[in-house]
């Protein structure tokens, strides 16, 4: 179960407190790599790997097999249980007409589009501004910190998993959704994990098993990525992230 209000405050007091000290001790990396933990992220980019090639890969082989006119309701489902977060995200961001998109697509896609499964916000140009905690914590001046990898949810940084741990303790879909709907969501998420890995089956084996270090070509992309969604640095021409989709913990019960 997730933990009750009061608990949640507490846990984010303490993490706010440990951000403010990552935040004054580090300073800006956007066009640098800091790994001061490379020993541990790549253990735990090892296990990360394992879970690839014991389940991810296979499962993307079968969905890169499938239809996308069966797998893109999975897609739009999963998308659409993040939508209020990203509004509450929008909101901090001071971001009014991102959060009224994502507002409206979420009542639209929900109700109209059968829970989500369909996406007619889409079809009448209201696009999903995708965005995060950890790209608040950008906006209010939080540099990113040291790379970290994190078990299950891949490349990160000091910053970004801050950010994750924010989302999974308040996740304003806990407010609007019954807990069946909070169920879907966790398995949508999970079948959509599968789908992304199928629909990169050959540009993610490159990085991981082709590559004479899969780790550092996996870090270096991943920030190369995360940077070029903030603004802060341009992409490589070959960039993408290996553990592309959302493997976000947010509706696990």
């Amino acid at each position: 179960m997730l933990p009750n209000l009061s608990t949640r405050i507490h846990i984010i007091c303490v993490l706010i407190a440990i951000a403010g000290v990552s935040a004054c001790t580090v300073g800006d990396t956007s066009l640098s790599i800091n790994d001061p933990y490379e020993a541990t992220n790549r253990q735990i980019h090892a296990f990360n790997k394992g879970l690839d090639q014991a389940a991810l890969r296979p499962s993307g082989r079968v969905t890169s097999s499938i239809p996308a006119e069966y797998t893109q309701p999975i897609t739009n489902f999963a998308d659409n249980v993040g939508l209020p977060s990203a509004v509450a995200n929008g909101i901090l961001q001071a971001d009014v007409g991102g959060a009224v998109t994502n507002t409206m697509r979420f009542l639209i896609n929900t109700t109209v589009g059968i829970g989500g499964l369909f996406d007619p916000a889409g079809a009448i140009g209201l696009t999903e501004q995708k965005t995060d905690f950890g790209e608040t914590l950008h906006v209010w001046g939080v540099g990113e910190g040291a790379y970290i990898e994190l078990p299950l949810l891949g490349p990160s940084n000091q910053r970004d998993a801050f950010g994750e741990l924010v989302e999974l303790v308040f996740d304003p879909l806990d407010h609007l959704g019954t807990s069946p709907q909070l169920a879907y969501g966790t398995y949508a998420r999970a079948a959509d994990l599968a789908v992304n890995r199928g629909s990169l089956f050959e540009t993610i084996d490159g990085v991981l098993y082709d590559s004479a270090d899969s780790y550092e070509q996996t870090r270096l992309i991943a920030l190369q990525n995360r940077r070029f969604e903030l603004g802060q640095e341009a992409p490589a021409e070959d960039a993408i992230d290996p553990f592309a989709g959302d493997l976000s913990l947010e509706g696990f019960e």
